[in-house]
C-alpha cells in the first residue's frame, strides 16, 4: 500500500510497481481553491449611477512556490479594475491556486507545465469566481477573454532568450 504522505500514487501505477512504472513522468492538479480574494466597490453607491462605460483593466501573473520535492503551489493572480470618468467602478484582486505533483519530470518540461500548462487549467475556475465577484458587487458579470498560456510562456522564454543574448554583448566606446 502507498505512504498516505504520497500525494502523487494515485497519478501513477504506485510503489514497487512492475516494470519501472513508478519510474514514469506524471504531472497533474492535485487541488485547487481561493487563496486570497479582494472585491473593492470604492464609489458605492454613486458608483451605480453613473451612466459612462467602465474602461477596464485586466492584469496576470502567475508565480510557483515548492511545497516539497514533488508539489509546487502555482498561483493566478488576476487584477480587474473598471474605471469611469469619475472614479473606480469596482476592483477584484484574485489569487487562484492549484497545488501540482509531479515526478519523473525533466526540469524544462516541469517549468513549462508549471508556468503554461497548469494556469491554462486553472484559469476557468478563476474566471468564474472573478465573473462572480464583479456580478455580487452589484455590477454585470465580467466574462474574461481565454487566454494563450502557451502562447504567452513562449513569449516570455524568448523575450528572456533576447536580453541574455542582449546582455553578453560588450557596451560602450571602442
Amino acid at each position: 500500500m502507498a505512504d498516505e504522505n504520497d500525494v502523487l500514487t494515485d497519478l501513477n501505477q504506485g510503489e514497487g510497481a512492475p516494470n519501472g512504472a513508478d519510474n514514469l513522468p506524471s504531472a497533474g492538479i492535485i487541488s485547487q481553491y481561493v487563496k486570497d480574494l479582494s472585491v473593492e466597490n470604492p464609489n458605492a453607491p454613486s458608483a451605480f449611477q453613473w451612466q459612462d462605460t467602465p474602461q477596464l483593466d485586466v492584469q496576470f501573473n502567475i508565480a510557483a512556490n515548492p511545497v516539497n520535492e514533488e508539489v509546487t503551489e502555482v498561483e493566478l493572480k488576476i487584477t480587474a479594475t473598471a474605471k469611469g470618468e469619475k472614479g473606480e467602478f469596482y476592483i477584484v484582486e484574485l489569487a487562484y491556486a492549484g497545488l501540482v505533483g509531479m515526478r519523473n519530470i525533466p526540469e524544462e518540461q516541469g517549468h513549462a507545465f508549471l508556468f503554461a500548462e497548469a494556469p491554462r487549467l486553472l484559469f476557468p475556475f478563476a474566471r468564474r469566481v472573478v465573473s462572480d465577484a464583479v456580478q455580487d458587487a452589484g455590477f454585470p458579470a465580467l466574462t474574461l477573454d481565454p487566454i494563450d498560456f502557451n502562447g504567452l510562456y513562449i513569449q516570455q522564454l524568448q523575450a528572456k532568450r533576447q536580453q541574455e543574448a542582449g546582455g553578453d554583448m560588450p557596451t560602450g566606446n571602442a
